[in-house]
């Protein structure tokens, strides 16, 4: 009897950052996910601030999945160059 195997999530679709800097007293976090909309499409949501207060937050578009979670990873990339290390990093299950 054959089974086919199962596919695992290799790309993450919700990742948290912070950037701390305390002689700058710079303590900042970045929160991006892949989420669904109403219409069937994924959508980037951003959110990003200074830690313990409210943030702001940014809804991107895409006609699929595939595309948010390049355009996340991209992101993250960005981030990480400009000092912010990930915290956490999960898939859908």
């Amino acid at each position: 009897m054959y089974h086919s195997p199962i596919q695992l999530d290799v790309f993450p679709t919700d990742v948290q950052m912070r950037r701390i800097d305390l002689a700058r007293n710079m303590r900042r976090f970045y929160r991006m996910s892949v989420q669904r909309d109403l219409f069937g499409r994924a959508s980037l949501v951003r959110e990003w601030g200074r830690i313990g207060f409210r943030g702001q937050m940014m809804v991107e578009s895409h006609p699929d999945e595939g595309k948010a979670i390049t355009a996340l990873m991209k992101l993250a990339a960005a981030k990480k160059r400009r000092g912010y290390e990930a915290l956490h990093s999960s898939n859908k299950s």
